[in-house]
């Protein structure tokens, strides 16, 4: 009995240490590539880009900037470069894709940690202003974001990085590598025009409800909270946020859904909460007519071309669609009167159903619904 004894104690050591290693050696080769940047930008690779959430905090780190671009996928296609042109300094684009506030404020809480940016530039998504907060997914890594150390195991020690490790190495390999200012980009691979953004646009029919005007105040309101939180805590900060400049596409959808009145309700809250800080400016791209009705800018109903991201920052830099306590109630009431006399059966004009005709064997389901 005490040999069987001693057999299992020698079995059991050797099977531990055996473990030890195997994770030693997980951890190690994680360390030294560093998929997700946590740790160092790397030096004899370039990185290779896979997941926004994971990766923006080792960017946030390792990426000394003096502007700061955060957004959702609305900023997903607009170059670090752009920004870095348009407002004359050096730049990082962070990008949380359907990124829900408080995820923002975890990034923001650790770009202010780790380095004094001159200016943070959010691009406010209609989408994201009007989101219940309380839908977030956990889908941010909070080890990568916090102040404790002592998580760094569920990064080290995690077989998707440890994957991703491998996946770093081959790619490179294979000349897969990537340059900063083509981090996340899907620009390239993606068609922009009228056509495409009409084609992939599903019209509702037209709801029989509509929206009361508070239905979204309540999460309006906690999400802005977010917003002033930061301006409040970085007095000495410059923030620069924009409304994303949806296409005509979106008020659309908005009317149909009978959601109008109620969008245009958390658009007065924020432009009232927002232009209150004297370390804040506010512009709405949102409402120039020269993005948002020009469909080739668009590959559906709100995601703009990187061109038209440039752009945007270049009318902001400029000045252009400022928001200010004086102004945003005659701005406002303007634009809800032009979206809603616009005649949007017009935008589906002769060219699109050549097109769509020549493709189909019946016309779009919902036309004949006006």
């Amino acid at each position: 009995m005490d040999t069987f004894d001693k057999n299992c104690r020698r079995w059991a050591r050797r099977f531990l240490a055996a473990v030890l290693a195997l994770l030693a050696l997980c951890a190690g080769i994680v360390y030294a590539i560093d998929p997700c940047l946590y740790y160092r930008m790397p030096e004899n690779w370039k990185p290779v880009f896979f997941n926004e959430r994971y990766q923006s905090a080792g960017m946030i780190k390792h990426i000394p900037a003096e502007t700061v671009l955060m957004g959702t996928s609305m900023v997903a296609n607009i170059r670090p470069s752009a920004a870095a042109e348009a407002f004359h300094s050096t730049a990082l684009r962070i990008t949380i894709p359907d990124g829900y506030f408080s995820e923002f404020d975890q990034a923001a809480d650790l770009l202010f940690r780790a380095q004094d940016p001159k200016r943070l530039v959010f691009c406010l998504d209609m989408n994201t202003l009007i989101r219940d907060p309380s839908g977030v997914t956990g889908a941010m890594p909070a080890c990568l974001y916090d102040r404790n150390p002592f998580n760094d195991a569920e990064y080290l020690l995690n077989k998707d990085t440890l994957y991703y490790s491998l996946y770093v190495l081959l790619a490179n390999g294979w000349g897969g590598g990537q340059d900063l200012d083509e981090s996340f980009l899907w620009n390239d691979g993606t068609v922009w025009e009228r056509y495409e953004a009409l084609r992939t646009y599903r019209r509702p029919d037209l709801s029989e409800t509509v929206q009361p005007d508070d239905a979204y105040l309540a999460s309006t309101d906690e999400n802005l909270s977010v917003l002033t939180g930061w301006f409040q805590a970085h007095p000495d900060t410059e923030f620069i946020v924009y409304f994303a400049p949806y296409s005509i596409l979106a008020w659309d959808r908005a009317t149909r859904r009978g959601e109008l009145g109620a969008r245009f309700a958390a658009l007065e809250r924020a432009c009232q909460t927002l232009t209150a800080f004297e370390n804040a400016s506010l512009y709405a791209p949102l409402f120039d007519r020269e993005i948002v009705e020009n469909l080739d800018n668009y590959c559906d109903y709100i995601h703009h071309s990187g061109e038209a991201g440039r752009l945007v920052l270049q009318k902001i830099a400029a000045g252009e669609h400022r928001i200010t306590a004086q102004n945003y109630a005659s701005v406002l009431s303007d634009w809800r009167q032009f979206v809603t006399s616009y005649d949007y059966l017009s935008i589906w004009d002769d060219d699109f159903f050549a097109r769509w005709n020549a493709a189909h064997d019946a016309p779009p389901v919902w036309w004949g619904n006006p």
